[in-house]
């Protein structure tokens, strides 16, 4: 599959590190450096922007390093890029730790994972059907 980028940073193109990596990274484009504050967010621009085909998103998830060793993550846990839209690639980011953390140009903030998808057709009813599970959840199975 191919997919049209425009890179208006000067900043690599995203790209895989590894022959088996599900997810390409992604870099911020700044022309100041960030400081964020404990639990503070911000939104990162990239200078990325993406044509995806339909019937395919753009998943932009938290670099597990940066989580683990800066508390930096994602509050919205995983930014879902629409194959319609056309702007910037930014992605909202928090500081999780108690340091302040710098984002500079060019550090590889996040991961961009591209995942087809198949849309569904509601259909209303009166009830569902019955399972083993019925309406067991959070933890219903045990520790």
């Amino acid at each position: 599959m191919k997919i049209k980028i425009v890179n208006k940073s000067n900043n690599e193109l995203p790209q895989y590190q590894t022959k088996g990596s599900s997810g390409m990274d992604l870099r911020a484009d700044l022309k100041e450096d960030i400081i964020l504050k404990s639990l503070e967010r911000t939104l990162v621009p990239t200078g990325i922007y993406l044509e995806l085909p339909e019937g395919y998103e753009a998943q932009v998830r938290a670099r597990s390093g940066l989580a683990l060793k800066k508390g930096l993550s994602l509050p919205n846990g995983i930014g879902t890029i629409d194959s319609d839209y056309r702007g910037e690639l930014k992605v909202i980011m928090v500081n999780l730790g108690r340091e302040d953390i710098v984002i500079q140009n060019g550090d590889r903030i996040a991961q961009l994972v591209i995942m087809k998808y198949e849309r569904a057709d509601i259909e209303l009813v009166e009830d569902l059907s019955d399972s083993e599970r019925q309406d067991g959840g959070f933890g219903h199975t045990g520790i």
